[in-house]
């Protein structure tokens, strides 16, 4: 007999249909698995045929084929063990499903020898593909069942083991579809201890952390170590506004085809903060393996990528960082394929003035010691950060001082409202923040008077700007006036933004 069972597999970070056919002939006892299986997907005959014994099925006996179509597309992982074995006792007439409901139902799970099931990755990419299919519901490990419920209009059945699974599918066992709360979801408790009030001092420094996530602009921080660098870095995700949905789901497709998820997690409701060391290869930030699978920079979508000791970095790996800067995401191309992540980041960078880790007045390193330590980062990479920020050391007057900082949530407050000027100035354009504008949205919103035109024109001759500095510069004067809640652009926003261009031509120039 044959049976049809509706399944899905993951490529990248999208989903794509599986249809897992099983039929149970007469014959020597043999099972095959067709249609391009890995080695995961070949092993779960033996998976299969062990869970359906111990979950109080009979044996199988004869031929049986297993066919997973479409057949020129390679299969991974074990997700397919749920629906191969109820396949396989709808086939051999083991169970009798309720008439018409395989077809409206999408099966995915992971096998345990006793028969329970397991979770599985990218099940948010699977339940937006069943949604897209047409499909009415979703079996899925009980432990994933919070993160397909997100998906509205799909019933989600969460499965614990085979043997209920095959009740439901009789009609004996009925299981209630996961609801999901989305704004419980969304409400967020801020890290109490991540605070820019615990900033001592470093004003001008805060000052740039504002305008950096008010505009979604990227970030060099320098100076001589313990400074507070990383201490204000990390204090960067605590003034960016919250996920939208949309972000989140986006971001949570990311972390779960990479298994990242807490059990029982429905979503990524958080902005990412990824950290990576300076040892980390290219394809661990850009992604890669033998079928590309999303990088450090993919994960940090939507949120803060933290390159600590940047010079200390390779300079491949660091040139690698050029073009998704500039794009948003990230192409991965490998013998298996190619693959497109998104990778819409905010970069935050931290070094040293000089490889001793002292100003270049006061370090004992020769002129081409520091030389050879700054090259380590390219003008190109470098005229794509948008604030370059000098990270003084602090005073003992203001370590000493009792009355704390501004709190993180009085500035986010400030970062939010700008961020929604933004909203609503590029309603209708693929843009969320001014650090995304392209030529056009620079010639539409950022208009200069000519004083100020001319101000901007002598910067650029005196420090001998790139044209990619010169659009950066009318980026964050573009933030600058939304921090203020002005429309036009002035000179006072302008001659700050340049403020922020002045380091790398002292440093490196």
């Amino acid at each position: 007999m044959l049976a049809q069972i509706h399944s899905a597999a993951v490529q990248g970070i999208d989903a794509y249909s599986i249809e897992v056919e099983v039929d149970c002939g007469f014959g020597q006892m043999n099972i095959v698995v067709v249609g391009l299986p890995d080695a995961a997907v070949k092993e779960s005959r033996d998976r299969v045929t062990t869970a359906v014994a111990n979950s109080g099925f009979r044996f199988m006996v004869g031929r049986t084929t297993i066919n997973l179509a479409p057949a020129d597309v390679r299969k991974e992982g074990p997700s397919f063990d749920l629906p191969i074995a109820l396949g396989l006792l709808a086939a051999s007439e083991q169970i009798e499903p309720v008439e018409g409901l395989l077809e409206r139902l999408m099966i995915v799970g992971e096998l345990a020898l006793t028969g329970a099931v397991r979770p599985v990755k990218g099940i948010l990419s699977i339940a937006l593909q069943a949604r897209a299919a047409g499909m009415a519901g979703l079996l899925v490990p009980a432990e994933n069942a919070m993160e397909a419920a997100v998906v509205e209009g799909l019933n989600v059945i969460p499965i614990r083991n085979l043997r209920e699974a095959a009740l439901f599918l009789e009609g004996e066992a009925g299981i209630d579809p996961v609801r999901v709360d989305m704004a419980s979801l969304f409400r967020i408790n801020p890290d109490d201890d991540l605070d820019l009030a615990d900033v001592k001092g470093q004003d001008s420094v805060k000052r740039a952390l504002e305008v950096a996530a008010a505009g979604g602009h990227n970030l060099l921080l320098i100076g001589p170590p313990g400074t507070g660098k990383s201490m204000l870095a990390r204090r960067l995700a605590t003034l960016l506004p919250p996920l939208s949905l949309e972000e989140a789901l986006e971001t949570t497709r990311i972390h779960s085809v990479c298994g990242l998820l807490r059990p029982g997690q429905g979503l990524v409701c958080e902005r990412p903060f990824r950290a990576p060391h300076h040892t980390a290869s290219d394809a661990g930030l850009l992604g890669g393996n033998v079928q590309p699978t999303p990088g450090e920079i993919s994960l940090a979508h939507h949120g803060v990528l933290f390159l600590d000791e940047l010079p200390e970095f390779k300079r491949g790996v660091l040139e690698t960082l050029r073009q998704p800067l500039e794009e948003g995401r990230v192409t991965i191309s490998r013998a298996a394929g190619s693959m497109t992540f998104p990778a819409q980041f905010m970069l935050i960078a931290a070094m040293n003035p000089t490889p001793d880790g002292k100003m270049p007045a006061e370090s004992r390193s020769s002129p081409r010691e520091i030389e050879r330590y700054l090259g380590r980062i390219s003008g190109p990479l470098l005229d794509r950060i948008d604030l370059h920020v000098e990270v003084p050391a602090v005073k003992f007057a203001e370590m000493s001082r009792a009355r704390p900082g501004e709190p993180s949530a009085s500035v986010r407050k400030r970062v939010i409202a700008a961020r929604e000027l933004q909203l609503r100035r590029f309603t209708g354009r693929p843009v969320r923040c001014n650090a995304r504008m392209g030529s056009r949205e620079l010639r539409q919103f950022v208009s200069l008077d000519e004083p100020t035109a001319a101000l901007l024109r002598t910067a650029m001759t005196d420090l001998n700007l790139s044209a990619r500095a010169y659009d950066r510069i009318l980026k964050v004067s573009r933030t600058l006036a939304d921090l203020a809640g002005r429309e036009p652009v002035v000179a006072e926003d302008v001659m700050e933004a340049i403020q922020y261009r002045s380091l790398d031509r002292q440093l490196w120039g």
